[in-house]
């Protein structure tokens, strides 16, 4: 007690961020360098695209009401959680490089305190998708019987403990009174909250694997006893899509986000004998293309949903056409572009068929 009581008393929060940076010995970039700039180049490029691709998510849920059921919240949620992303690694690559001698304690913190949370918010989105999927699939329904009162405290609980880790660090969890816990990769992080962090996150991972592999054999050991009807052959296809869509979902995980959960565990185990800062930003990179890959995943692979992307991506064509709101899409007279007519006439086509062919029977999983 004696000993812990010393060390809490030398501690100075009077130091600064380039004091942290000094002690661990990481460079701060006096100049711009060519990596600096493919660095926050790339960043801010996957940044813009990761918001972009989530907003179109967002608003596709929103606009269409077949997408108003648990999944699809779920989904929506996910796409917030990622789209908060791209704006957490936009304000990061803002304050990189020789910009960040010039930020408080507090901003540091700060920049920080905004990807835990993204991340932490689009990690624990992806469970409980696997989590719905697994109960959807496991009870042979269409959709989930959770009611919309449930999701909405499922979400609140996912940002609530998102918040509460990306703070963190800021409140209690540092090193600003144990210099020799110092983090390498970020300097006033302690380097026992990063191993916590990358096991909990591998943790997730792990139970993602499980929930996933349940999925699979269930559904495996169903089409073995499935007949031959037209409806069981449907539902044999579906096996297969699952299939591809576990691989991807599992390989996007890891090919995003192993590099950098290594790379935070090996700087929380070895400190500077991990040489981490060669290859964090670049990890950073990566682990943020999860963020882009989800959208993509969840949702490009469900015919709805592309189909009701190409329609709002039609809709902001007319209104660049100047194209009078009130008036119908497929109008004789229309002055809208024949390659804009054509897009959105196929939809509509595409739109009845769907229709007709939900009025039969048919065992789907939404999503896959």
């Amino acid at each position: 007690m004696a000993t812990e009581s010393s060390v809490w008393s030398t501690c100075d929060y009077s130091h600064n961020v380039t004091f942290f940076y000094n002690w661990v010995g990481k460079k701060i970039s006096v100049a711009w360098t060519t990596r600096d700039f493919v660095v926050i180049g790339l960043g801010l490029t996957v940044c813009l695209i990761v918001v972009l691709a989530n907003l179109l998510v967002m608003v596709a849920i929103f606009m269409n009401h077949r997408f108003h059921f648990p999944i699809y919240y779920l989904l929506g949620n996910m796409a917030a959680a990622d789209l908060f992303a791209g704006i957490a690694y936009a304000n990061l690559m803002l304050h990189t490089g020789p910009w960040t001698s010039t930020l408080s304690k507090e901003q540091w913190y700060m920049r920080g305190a905004l990807i835990d949370i993204s991340l932490t918010a689009s990690v624990a989105n992806l469970l409980a998708v696997a989590v719905e999927r697994h109960q959807t699939i496991i009870t042979m329904q269409l959709h989930s019987k959770m009611t919309k009162r449930r999701v909405v405290l499922l979400i609140v609980c996912i940002w609530a403990v998102s918040i509460v880790m990306g703070l963190v660090p800021s409140l209690f969890w540092n090193c600003e009174c144990y210099l020799d816990d110092c983090s390498t990769v970020a300097p006033l992080y302690s380097r026992r909250f990063l191993v916590f962090w990358a096991v909990l996150n591998l943790l997730t991972f792990f139970v993602m694997v499980a929930v996933y592999t349940r999925i699979f054999v269930y559904v495996r050991y169903q089409t073995r006893h499935a007949s031959h009807h037209s409806t069981e052959m449907r539902h044999k296809q579906t096996v297969f899509n699952l299939m591809k869509t576990i691989s991807m979902v599992l390989g996007a995980f890891v090919i995003c986000w192993m590099p950098g959960l290594v790379t935070l565990l090996l700087d929380g185990l070895l400190g500077k004998a991990s040489h981490a800062n060669a290859f964090e930003k670049f990890c950073l990179v990566i682990a943020e293309c999860n963020s882009l890959v989800n959208p993509i995943i969840y949702t490009l692979r469900d015919d709805e949903m592309r189909r009701t992307f190409m329609w709002i991506l039609c809709r902001l064509r007319r209104r660049g056409a100047d194209q009078p709101r009130k008036l119908s899409p497929v109008e004789i007279n229309s002055p809208l572009p024949e390659e804009t007519l054509g897009c959105v006439q196929k939809l509509e086509d595409q739109a009845v068929r769907t229709e007709t062919n939900d009025k039969e029977d048919s065992w789907t999983i939404p999503g896959v």
